[in-house]
C-alpha cells in the first residue's frame, strides 16, 4: 500500500544562495535589517523544517524522494525561450540582479529548475496514485515569477511548470491553487488570468507586496471571469480572519468549480513573528487551513491534494508551522509541542478590528457570488 504523504526536497535546493548580490533587506523600522549581506529567503527556514521532520519521527510516515530537475519542455510552457537564456546567462556568469527582488547566485539556474522538478514530480506523484497527497520542499519559491520576468526572490513559476506538464502527460483537467503566502501570488495569477480550466485564490495581506496590491477586482478575463479571486486580508488579521475566508470564500469556490486536482502555494510568512509581514497567524492556523483543504481535496478530487512551498522568513517558527501542516497531511501527530503557540494565542486582533475584517470577508463573499 503506497505512503498516504509524499514528502520531496533535495539539498541542492538548500545552495541557492543570492547574499553576495543582496541588499540587507530592513524589515521594519523598529527591526533590524538583515545582518551580514544576507537575505531574506535563506536556506534555513527549510533546512530547520526538514530537520525538524526527522527529528520528531515523523518522516518514517511520510514517503520520502528526490526528483530530475524540471526538463526544458516543461519551462517552455510557461516561460518564453528568451527569458531563460537570460537567466540561465546570469547565472553562469556568477549571479546578480535578474529583475525587481531577484538576486541570483552561481548554479541558481540548475537550482530552479530543480526546484521546479520537485513540484513536477510532488503533481505526478499523487496523480499516478503513488501517494494521496505529496509536499514538495521547492526553493526558489515560484509564485511572483511571471513568465517573461523574475520577481520577489522567484525565478521559474514552479506550481504552472507543474499544471502544464501533468496536461500534457496526462490530460489533466481543471486544476485549483489556493496561495496562502502572505504575499500576493501575482505570478500564477498571471500565467492563467485568461484560462478558465485553472481557479486561481490568493489569500494575502493587503497592499504588502507586490506593494499596494489588493486584487479583489481581478476575477480573470473573458470565458475566465470568476477563475481568479483575491481575498486582501487587513494587517493584523489573525486565527479566526483565515479560517473565516476559508470557510466562507475558499471551500465554497472549490465546490463550485469542482476541481480534479487541488494545489495550495504554502507560505508560511502570515506567522505572526514574520519579519517580512504583519499578520497574526500560527502553526494552529496552518494546521486548521490544511485540514479544511484536505477535507475538501477528499470530497471533490479524490483526496488529490499538492502542497509547494513558497515563502516564510522566521527561522526559528517556520519548521513549527510546516510540521502541524504535514502532520495534518499525513494523519500522524508528533510529540513535538509549538514554543511560541501560547504567547500568539494572546496576541490575536481585538474584538473591533475582528469584526471589521469579518465585514469585509463576507462583502467579498458576495461580491464574488459565494454568499449563503
Amino acid at each position: 500500500m503506497p505512503s498516504h504523504t509524499a514528502f520531496l526536497f533535495d539539498e541542492m535546493t538548500f545552495w541557492h544562495s543570492a547574499s553576495q548580490y543582496a541588499l540587507t533587506l530592513p524589515v521594519g523600522g523598529w527591526v533590524q535589517p538583515l545582518a551580514g549581506g544576507g537575505h531574506a529567503e535563506s536556506p534555513e527556514t527549510k533546512r530547520r523544517l526538514k530537520n525538524l521532520i526527522d527529528v520528531s519521527g515523523l518522516s518514517s510516515h511520510l514517503k520520502i524522494r528526490t526528483a530530475i530537475p524540471a526538463a526544458e519542455s516543461d519551462l517552455l510552457r510557461v516561460h518564453p525561450a528568451h527569458y531563460l537564456k537570460r537567466f540561465k546567462s546570469l547565472s553562469d556568469e556568477g549571479g546578480g540582479e535578474l529583475d525587481h527582488r531577484a538576486p541570483t547566485g552561481p548554479g541558481s539556474f540548475e537550482i530552479a529548475k530543480l526546484s521546479a522538478g520537485l513540484a513536477v514530480a510532488a503533481v505526478e506523484t499523487v496523480l499516478q496514485g503513488e501517494a494521496t497527497n505529496a509536499y514538495s520542499l521547492s526553493r526558489p519559491p515560484g509564485h511572483h515569477c511571471l513568465p517573461d520576468k523574475a520577481m520577489g526572490f522567484c525565478f521559474l513559476a514552479n506550481i504552472p511548470i507543474a499544471i502544464e506538464s501533468a496536461k500534457a502527460r496526462f490530460g489533466l483537467g481543471k486544476v485549483a491553487v489556493i496561495d496562502w503566502d502572505v504575499h500576493h501570488g501575482n505570478g500564477t495569477q498571471a500565467v492563467y488570468y485568461n484560462r478558465p480550466d485553472v481557479l486561481t485564490i490568493s489569500i494575502h495581506q493587503d497592499r504588502c507586496f507586490p506593494p499596494g496590491y489588493s486584487g479583489t477586482l481581478d476575477q480573470g478575463e473573458g470565458s475566465a471571469v470568476g477563475t481568479n479571486l483575491n481575498i486582501p486580508l487587513l494587517a493584523g488579521s489573525g486565527h479566526e480572519s483565515y479560517l473565516e475566508a476559508m470557510e466562507s470564500i475558499v471551500i465554497p469556490a472549490l465546490q463550485r468549480f469542482e476541481p480534479e486536482l487541488i494545489i495550495v502555494a504554502c507560505g508560511y510568512d502570515a506567522n505572526a513573528v514574520d519579519p517580512l509581514a504583519r499578520m497574526l497567524a500560527h502553526s494552529e492556523t496552518f494546521r486548521c487551513m490544511t485540514r479544511l483543504v484536505r477535507e475538501a481535496a477528499e470530497r471533490l478530487c479524490q483526496g488529490r491534494l499538492v502542497f509547494v512551498h513558497e515563502g516564510g522568513y522566521s527561522e526559528a517558527y517556520v519548521p513549527f508551522c510546516g510540521l502541524a501542516v504535514l502532520e495534518e497531511l499525513s494523519g500522524q501527530r508528533t510529540e513535538v509541542n509549538d514554543p511560541l503557540l501560547d504567547m500568539l494565542l494572546k496576541q490575536q486582533p481585538g474584538e473591533e478590528q475582528r469584526a471589521l475584517q469579518s465585514g469585509l470577508i463576507k462583502e467579498m463573499a458576495k461580491h464574488f457570488n459565494l454568499a449563503s
